[in-house]
């Protein structure tokens, strides 16, 4: 009995609340202000970095206040007038008279500032795009390059002649050239007509050439003499050479109308100046012209 009248046992726990609790996600938000203007900052400078003066100055036009008016009469435009000088009345009995004119007449170069910052945008512009059209075409010219090698070494009746065949990038165009090889000549001595490995091989070339739309030029050269003499026959005989292959071209498929120029320069340009009478002087010549890039009619309007 003297066990149960005892009062009960109460055990408290107190939980006791973090120390740093008063300094919150605080820290978190100028963090993010911060960050957010130093973003800001960077991205203002790469835009500065990449317009160009035109632009900057268009820019700079687009905000200016266009509303303020320069005059000392207060008004501007179809209010424009005449206000009294400041010299004032001890001006020796004469006072000057300042003429107010409208903005637009006071400044009459304005308007052409203007014609020729978007001139030069304009020009600016053209000039993007024929570069952009020029690298187009240079990757062509390189695509059907890399096609003809690659005919070159996958058919065996062309693989001995890849050593007869030249092909180069110029500022004319993609030229391809036709060499004789020591015992490889691609006419017979004092023949016009192409032997049968030169019709080989300018069906070959017909097949790149029908891969684009450039233009062609066609030339023949020969060799000089051992003394460095050229024949009056050279000429007539590089000519008729050219256009022997030419003949070959179109009956492979290349049209006419793409034929822009077939001439003979005998061994007005040797491939090997140093030693002009090198048998791979003697050559057909043949370029896929580089062409003016055609821009859309109303570019620049």
């Amino acid at each position: 009995m003297a066990l149960s009248s005892e009062a009960p046992i109460v055990i408290k726990k107190v939980k006791k609340g973090g120390g740093h609790g008063h300094h919150g996600g605080a820290w978190k938000v100028a963090y993010a202000d911060f960050v957010t203007a130093m973003m800001a900052f960077f991205l203002l400078m790469w835009l500065l970095n990449t317009t160009s003066p035109e632009q900057k100055r268009g820019i700079a036009d687009y905000f200016a206040p266009a509303s303020v008016s320069s005059t000392t009469s207060g008004s501007g435009g179809i209010l424009g007038g005449t206000a009294l000088g400041q010299d004032g009345s001890k001006s020796a009995g004469s006072m000057s008279i300042i003429e107010n004119m409208d903005p637009e007449v006071q400044n009459p170069n304005q308007g052409k500032t203007q014609d020729a910052s978007t001139s030069s945008l304009q020009d600016s512009a053209t000039d993007a795009l024929r570069e952009a059209l020029q690298k187009r075409e240079s990757a062509a010219f390189q695509s059907a390059a890399e096609s003809l090698r690659q005919a070159l070494q996958d058919m065996p009746e062309l693989a001995e002649l890849s050593k007869n065949i030249l092909i180069d990038q110029t500022p004319e165009g993609l030229r391809i050239q036709l060499v004789d090889q020591e015992g490889r000549s691609m006419f017979n001595e004092g023949s016009v007509q192409p032997n049968d490995r030169a019709r080989l091989l300018l069906r070959a070339v017909a097949k790149v050439v029908n891969q684009l739309p450039n233009r062609v030029s066609i030339s023949g050269h020969t060799t000089a003499a051992v003394n460095g003499s050229r024949a009056d026959g050279d000429w007539p005989l590089s000519a008729a050479r050219a256009d022997a292959s030419r003949r070959v071209l179109q009956a492979a498929g290349v049209s006419g109308d793409r034929i822009y120029q077939v001439s003979g320069k005998a061994n007005s340009e040797p491939l090997y100046p140093d030693d002009p009478t090198l048998p791979g002087n003697r050559r057909i010549t043949i370029v896929l012209l580089r062409e003016a890039p055609v821009l859309p009619p109303d570019h620049g309007l």
